[in-house]
Parts: structure tokens; sequence; C-alpha cells
């Protein structure tokens, strides 16, 4: 909790709230589920704002590929994709496939809850 804290973390909404809320016209209800959430530096959470999760994954994989560093310091593609797969984000997306957010909402749970099962399967 301490290294949060020391590193200015916020919750970040994978969906950002404002792009649901705005242009889509969901409920507090709908995009402030768990499976939306994450937690990220504040400068990545502030640069991201509420910019479509397919303009900043496409920024993301471009920071992967030599591009202009916007969110955090990983520039490197597998190093992108373990921390996706350590947070239980679909790393598809890394590759631009951006489902609708019921979908990607259903992936992130499973991949959620095949997380938590293998940690209770080590016990």
């Amino acid at each position: 909790m301490t290294d949060l804290l020391l590193n200015r973390a916020d919750v970040h909404h994978l969906y950002p709230r404002q792009h649901l809320k705005e242009d889509l016209k969901f409920t507090k209800g709908t995009y402030n589920q768990i499976a939306n959430y994450v937690v990220a530096q504040s400068e990545i959470n502030i640069a991201i704002g509420a910019k479509k999760p397919a303009d900043y994954f496409k920024e993301l994989a471009e920071q992967c590929n030599g591009g202009i560093k916007r969110y955090g310091g990983i520039t490197d593609k597998f190093e992108m994709l373990v921390n996706l797969t350590a947070n239980c984000i679909p790393v598809a997306m890394l590759d631009g496939e951006i489902k609708e957010f019921g979908e990607f909402l259903e992936e992130r749970r499973r991949l959620m809850a095949l997380k938590i099962k293998a940690w209770f399967d080590v016990l």
C-alpha cells in the first residue's frame, strides 16, 4: 500500500468514465464496475483522461514500437504484455482489438476469476 501512495496511484477506468458517461450515456452503476478499474500512476491516468480505449491503446502500442512515450515508462512490447496480463487486461487490446464495453467486462471478469482460481490452486 505504501508503494501505491508513494507513486501517486489512482483508480483508473480502463474504459474512461467520462467517455462512457457523456458519449455513450451509461449510468454510474454501469461504468463504475470493478472489472473496469485498474490501479495506475496518477500521471498515466491524467494523460489518458477521457480518451477512448481504441485511441490510447493505439498510442500504447506505438510507444512500445519506438513511438512517443505518453503513458509511463514501458517501451517494450513484451514488458507491456506482461503488465497487461498481470492486471488481467485482455492483451489483444494492444493489437487494436477493442471490444464493446459489455464484452470487455465479460472477458476481464473471466481473466480476473482465472487469476483468483490460480492463487487458490496453490494453497
